[in-house]
């Protein structure tokens, strides 16, 4: 099953027989006060920079998100989303919880989104879903409703299932363009989380074969030397059927195993992308 985005001149392609999609992580103002300040005082200089070196550093799609307090969300998502389309010709994820800064975001794209995201509640479903539909977007389909995080793969499974059923029954997506997400807790804060994350690829993947996408990040939060957790759980994740992930990509460590991942898992045919990338980091 394939999810395609677009830009105005770039189709990036997710999918089980595809090279892992990285998602870079960094136009988000969270835990970086300096960038959110920046932001509120309207100078968006830092986003062109985050912009140019995770594309260079090669993420497939960036996320963008203007989740900054005492701003008009909405207002800076749709500047941050032009100028970041200014500067790239990747695809963009279009990151808020705000539904009118995903209205005004989707409305300015030039191309095809990934919105990020809806969960199981019937009131956000309600409110996200068609504008999904209405934009021609994909969207991530968080496993967790009203009653919070699962705590079991059967449990998340069960919430995928709904989201899948509503998003095609209801308001005709294409499943292809549910990209859900499995959930990536904390290890140090219970040591059985990624064990359940994994359980819940696998499980959805041969439920129903959907494309997935996590916050690669939330894995080693609150934990020393987080690059090496990150690239471990990447290539677990990846076998286990993980097709994308929002990811630090300036992160060599944690790119790099996603690339190793294609090709000890057969998409990356004569491991041509994996010598293209070894070569460009000795020039």
């Amino acid at each position: 099953m394939h999810t395609v985005l677009r830009s105005r001149t770039r189709e990036v392609v997710i999918g089980p027989d595809r090279p892992f999609c990285v998602i870079g992580e960094r136009v988000n103002p969270t835990g970086r006060a300096k960038f959110a300040e920046a932001l509120r005082a309207g100078d968006l200089s830092q986003v062109i920079v985050d912009v140019r070196r995770q594309a260079e550093a090669g993420a497939h799609v960036l996320d963008v998100n203007a989740g900054v307090p005492l701003t008009d969300e909405a207002e800076l998502l749709t500047s941050m989303i032009k100028i970041t389309q200014e500067n790239t010709d990747l695809p963009l994820c279009i990151d808020s919880s705000v539904v009118e800064a995903l209205a005004a975001g989707l409305a300015v794209y030039q191309g095809k989104a990934l919105v990020n995201s809806v969960t199981g509640e019937d009131d956000r479903l309600a409110e996200i879903l068609p504008l999904v539909k209405r934009h021609g977007a994909a969207v991530i389909a968080l496993a967790n409703d009203e009653t919070g995080i699962p705590e079991t793969a059967e449990q998340r499974l069960e919430i995928t299932g709904k989201i899948v059923r509503v998003a095609t029954e209801e308001y005709g997506i294409p499943i292809e363009d549910i990209v859900v997400d499995p959930l990536a807790m904390a290890v140090g804060a219970d040591t059985d989380a990624v064990n359940v994350t994994l359980e819940t690829i696998r499980a959805i993947r041969d439920a129903y074969g959907l494309n997935m996408c996590l916050g690669a990040s939330n894995v080693s939060f609150g934990l020393p030397d987080r690059h090496a957790l990150g690239s471990a759980f990447l290539a677990m994740a990846a076998a286990a059927g993980l097709t994308s992930a929002i990811m630090n990509a300036l992160a060599p460590e944690c790119v790099t195993a996603a690339r190793a991942s294609d090709l000890l898992l057969g998409k990356d045919p004569w491991g041509s992308n994996w010598i293209s990338a070894y070569r460009a980091r000795q020039g």
